[in-house]
């Protein structure tokens, strides 16, 4: 990490007029872009005491190995010139925004002496009852306005409702009887409180008994002549109606059902459920907790249930759910004889718990999986986005690994094969916790035969260095020559498919310049043996290496007998695990695409006049095999070059040809 000290303007040397300044670092790269109303004042405050810096200013600081800055006329042209070079650059110090919206829920202060009802995000308060979470807060609140006139409760807020109890009038919604009025004393506090349980019942899923209640009192109205208040009530139920509509039917068959899905990942479960009255869906709710054992989906649905539904009425914690008859989950849990008795002991009738193999009930447990998996992302991204959260991510990686900074850049590999043909490997990149998907690589390893990942990864981890050792060679050798442009012109001339030099004007990176501070690897000794020795014949150094392990996520370091083990719920494991995972994502992906290619190019080598061009034509008017082999032979003799007689041949190749399984070697996994 360089000095500050050693890159430190000259003192009267920055100009005091507005404009944009770049830090950057040792290999070129930009890694802060920042604006100032005063140039001379904002960056001598980065010269200062280190130690009354901010932690990330103090990272940032000294990682860089040298500043610029570009003098403007006013604040607009300066904000200008600062937004483009962010999105020019991507500097890894700036801060990125992203979406930080939460769901929305509907509440009701429960605890108020004449609760109201509001629709609001974010976190939640003791005292209320909470309902949701929903997709759109404008529909929550067309719902909340439809209902009012059902059920007349109080919506305003804490200080409209003590104005108009001091001015003694109620407000609009008062006169227009969409609100009793309790400020103005037109109900008590215990008849309010009555309308307000009746419209807990409601939005909670049990309507039946609220319709046919309205129901029976318009038919008194009616029978005693009261037909103002029967057409009242009437338009009441058609209000009722209308908002239960919103609920589209799942389960034809009128199903009580309260339907369970789990999105799991070696660290973490996310449970969701769908609560389904009268074959409609009433509510959701989902839940994300952290795995401390290696239990299977069957023992974690056993435990869902038990804190579900089993725990004690009087005992504290979230309200419980009526249950069911059914009780639909992805998979039986082993005590289910002992769960259906106790279940049905409770509810007084008989429940059952079962696994849906098909129909409507299979379709809506595949809805509420999808539901799961994606809560589970939105909780990784928000946990991924918190900044503090990744700090300390970094922090525990740096304690555990013995580093002696945090790594801010880190790089993940994975092989991937289909029965030791067709190796492939990935490389990707995080920066201060957070994915670099513009510095993802992929690589196709050619210099191994069979199922032998140590020998792949041993291949591409040399690969990826001697990229970085060459760039920074031809970098030196450019600048003694003082003509950084034009040779990188010539190199590029020279190597259409080499790496990339660093553009002196822009900062832009050569595509494998900028060095990691940490490697990790997928796998356990062998794998990280095999980095460690091509690291090592290559003469590197300065780069900790480290590998993770699936079967029990522990940390690997090279010639060490026993590994890192670092805690279930520790931040820096997730993040590893999450590093891990997006190579492995990346390498999948990669293998099958080029899979897909060779599929197609070794089905097609049996037709007869079939070269390599028109191969290539063939798969790129049709994308990937599965389109092609969908394809009637009217569309491919339709293909320019291609006839009748062709397409006839080609037809028959396809329909001769077994689909293939690609496994993923090092996991098992079926690839598609």
């Amino acid at each position: 990490m360089a000095d500050p000290t050693t890159y430190r303007p000259k003192p009267g040397s920055i100009p005091e007029q507005p404009g944009v300044y770049r830090f950057s670092d040792a290999d070129g790269r930009v890694i802060y872009v920042g604006k100032a109303k005063s140039l001379r004042q904002r960056l001598n405050s980065y010269f200062a005491d280190p130690a009354g810096l901010h932690t990330r200013t103090q990272a940032m600081v000294f990682t860089a190995a040298r500043v610029d800055w570009t003098v403007v006329r006013s604040d607009v042209e300066a904000l200008q010139l600062e937004y483009s070079w962010i999105k020019e650059f991507d500097p890894r110090f700036n801060v990125k925004y992203r979406d930080d919206k939460s769901y929305p829920w509907m509440a009701v202060t429960w605890a108020d002496e004449f609760p109201r009802v509001m629709v609001g995000r974010g976190k939640k308060r003791k005292g209320n009852r909470y309902f949701g979470p929903y997709s759109h807060a404008w529909a929550i609140r067309e719902t909340v306005d439809l209902l009012l006139r059902v059920f007349p409760m109080r919506s305003c807020s804490n200080g409209v409702f003590k104005n108009h109890k001091q001015i003694g009038r109620p407000c609009l919604l008062g006169y227009i009887n969409k609100c009793a009025a309790p400020c103005v004393g037109r109900i008590s506090a215990d008849e309010h409180r009555d309308i307000v349980d009746d419209f807990c019942q409601f939005v909670s899923g049990q309507s039946g008994p609220m319709i046919k209640k309205l129901e029976r009192e318009m038919a008194r109205a009616s029978a005693a002549m009261e037909y103002e208040r029967a057409a009242v009530i009437r338009d009441d139920i058609g209000a009722l109606q209308q908002a239960m509509s919103k609920n589209a039917i799942v389960l034809g068959d009128g199903t009580d059902a309260d339907v369970i899905a789990l999105a799991e990942d070696p660290l973490e479960v996310a449970v969701q459920i769908f609560h389904v009255r009268g074959g409609r869906v009433r509510g959701e709710r989902g839940w994300v907790a952290d795995r401390v054992d290696d239990i299977d989906t069957a023992g974690l649905v056993e435990q869902f249930l038990l804190q579900l539904y089993a725990a004690p009425e009087e005992a504290d914690g979230p309200e419980q759910p009526p249950l069911p008859r059914e009780i639909l989950v992805p998979a039986l849990p082993p005590s289910v004889d002992s769960l259906t008795a106790l279940f049905s002991e409770r509810r007084k009738a008989q429940v059952a718990i079962r696994v849906p193999q098909r129909g409507d009930k299979r379709t809506l447990l595949e809805t509420v999986a999808r539901n799961a998996g994606e809560t589970l992302v939105r909780h990784k991204t928000s946990r991924a986005g918190d900044l503090s959260t990744r700090n300390r991510a970094l922090e525990e990686i740096q304690e555990a690994l013995e580093l002696p900074t945090a790594p801010l850049r880190m790089e993940c590999f994975d092989i991937s094969n289909l029965q030791g043909t067709e190796v492939v490997a990935s490389m990707v990149v995080f920066e201060d916790g957070l994915p670099r998907k513009s510095e993802y690589r992929r690589f196709v390893i050619r210099g191994v035969d069979g199922q032998n990942d140590v020998a792949a990864m041993k291949e591409v981890i040399t690969r990826r260095f001697r990229r970085l050792l060459d760039d920074r060679a031809r970098t030196a050798a450019d600048h003694d020559r003082g003509n950084g442009t034009a040779a990188a012109a010539e190199v590029a001339d020279a190597e259409p498919d080499g790496p990339m030099l660093i553009d002196p004007t822009t900062g832009a990176p050569r595509r494998f310049a900028y060095a990691p501070a940490l490697v990790v690897v997928d796998g356990g000794p062998p794998q990280v043996a095999a980095a460690a020795e091509a690291m090592g014949e290559l003469g590197i150094n300065d780069i900790a290496l480290c590998g993770l392990a699936k079967r029990l996520e522990e940390v690997w370091l090279p010639e060490t007998e026993d590994p890192v083990i670092l805690p279930r719920t520790s931040e820096g494991l997730y993040l590893l695990q999450r590093l891990r995972d997006e190579a492995h994502r990346f390498a999948i992906t990669h293998h099958r695409s080029r899979r897909s290619k060779s599929m197609v190019e070794s089905v097609l080598d049996q037709v007869p006049g079939l070269g390599e061009v028109r191969r290539r034509t063939l798969l790129k008017h049709f994308g990937s095999l599965k389109k092609l082999r969908e394809a009637r032979v009217e569309e491919i003799a339709a293909v320019p070059g291609f006839g009748d007689k062709t397409a006839l041949a080609i037809k028959a190749a396809l329909s001769e040809t077994p689909k293939a399984e690609a496994i993923n070697t090092a996991t098992g996994e079926i690839l598609d």
